[in-house]
């Protein structure tokens, strides 16, 4: 009996899913499309361990500093594709892109043709050859480009 009631116990507490309720996180107001999510704009709400629907946010690090994709309203659930990394990084926005290997480091400047957070992939134009490359965004208005192979090029 008491080995029983230790197995559902640790079922309850391994997967929420077998819970009577469970914590997830909803908007305590609207958040606007664009508003960087803070502590104070989150509260918690209990809802049926079988009403859960997947990737639904229960932890506050997953939703904190995170920008709203669309108006988020107040109490309802939500999903990891409702948010994004905050735009550091607007498309047409003219960008500082780096390139090294050992021994060189080369920067040069370049248009984005993609908007992106901190540690997303962007396209970025080189102005003098028109070719596109694949950037990640480390920083406001700077992106480090990997291989240096361009994703398209002039035709010839």
């Amino acid at each position: 009996m008491i080995r029983n009631i230790l197995i559902v116990a640790s079922l309850l507490v391994a997967n929420p899913a077998f819970a009577s309720s469970v914590r997830i996180l909803v908007p305590a107001h609207a958040i606007a499309r664009g508003d960087i999510i803070s502590e104070s704009d989150l509260t918690y709400r209990a809802v049926e361990g079988n009403a859960l629907m997947d990737g639904v946010a229960t932890s506050m690090d997953e939703l904190k500093g995170m920008q709203a994709r669309r108006v988020l309203a107040a109490g309802q659930p939500l999903r990891g594709e409702d948010v994004r990394r905050p735009v550091v990084v607007a498309k047409g926005q003219t960008v500082t892109m780096s390139f090294s290997v050992p021994g060189v480091e080369v920067t040069a400047v370049g248009r984005a043709m993609s908007e992106g957070g901190i540690g997303d992939t962007v396209t970025v134009q080189n102005p003098a050859s028109f070719r596109m490359v694949a950037a990640t965004v480390i920083a406001p208005g700077t992106v480090r480009v990997a291989g240096g192979l361009p994703i398209t090029t002039a035709s010839r």
